[in-house]
């Protein structure tokens, strides 16, 4: 865990009154969130609650109904260098001819105006951050023949070209076997500790994260709960939540969420290396 309440360190991240309509329905309002560096924030809920139009707020491209975001202290903005952005692991086709390099070169040369041209220092920065990832022993082979673990370390390697003080995850371990879910997260969580970077991750299953999370935001029927995972994840506050009876299990170290309404069955949080 980290020790984000210590110091006089400004917040990285502060949404205040926020709210989101999609048409006629509302995904949440009066939300109130401020991330200190190095916190880790888990974003839980269902299909359509909201979790990642909030990331999508957040990087300056879905526009709140009421309320406020900064990022280090200025309003949100497409392109902010200060976010990284991690999606979820989607297979890139066969035939693709890009190498594992460039796309992590993406992330070095992508902030800048017009044609994404190489600098100088531009191989030595895609290098290291190849490194960074465990990544660099198959950094000239096409990504379309690598493995979804493979391919996801690439991903997160591009979203830490600019080392942002903000990491935005939106389900980066879906569709990851056990080993590269944890493989994953370890470098996310290093870069937190490394660097201060506090980390917003969007999840289904909070097991692959538990030991690392310091507070969890869980957002369900347009309303939504902020706390330690102990004060969140708990039967009585999932049951007021969700309006209806909600069972959290403990089975070894794991967590198991029973009785949640209207999800799809990759929602249940005791699947193994569930998105």
């Amino acid at each position: 865990m980290s020790g984000a309440g210590e110091g006089v360190a400004a917040p990285v991240l502060e949404i205040s009154g926020a709210a989101l309509h999609r048409g006629d329905r509302e995904l949440w309002s009066g939300l109130d969130l401020t991330v200190s560096p190095g916190e880790f924030i888990a974003v839980l809920g269902p299909s359509g609650s909201g979790k990642t139009t909030l990331l999508r707020s957040i990087l300056g491209l879905q526009p709140l109904s009421g309320g406020t975001i900064t990022v280090a202290g200025e309003p949100v903005r497409r392109g902010n260098p200060r976010i990284g952005y991690i999606p979820q692991q989607r297979s890139i086709p066969a035939d693709t001819s890009m190498r594992a390099r460039d796309l992590v070169a993406l992330g070095v040369q992508g902030s800048r105006f017009g044609l994404p041209l190489p600098h100088r220092g531009d191989r030595a920065k895609v290098d290291r951050l190849l490194e960074s990832v465990g990544a660099a022993h198959y950094a000239e082979r096409r990504v379309g023949l690598l493995s979804g673990g493979e391919q996801q370390r690439l991903r997160v390697g591009q979203a830490l070209a600019d080392e942002p003080s903000l990491l935005l995850c939106d389900e980066p371990l879906s569709a990851l076997d056990l080993a590269n879910q944890v493989a994953v997260t370890d470098i996310i969580d290093r870069q937190r500790r490394d660097r201060e970077a506090a980390v917003l991750f969007v999840t289904h299953d909070i097991n692959p994260i538990l030991g690392r999370v310091d507070r969890i935001l869980y957002i369900a029927g347009g309303r939504f709960v902020l706390g330690t995972p102990d004060e969140v994840l708990q039967t009585r506050v999932l049951t007021d939540l969700y309006g209806t009876p909600v069972f959290v299990l403990r089975a070894g170290d794991r967590l198991v969420v029973v009785g949640v309404p209207d999800v799809e069955p990759h929602h249940a949080h005791d699947e193994e290396g569930a998105a």
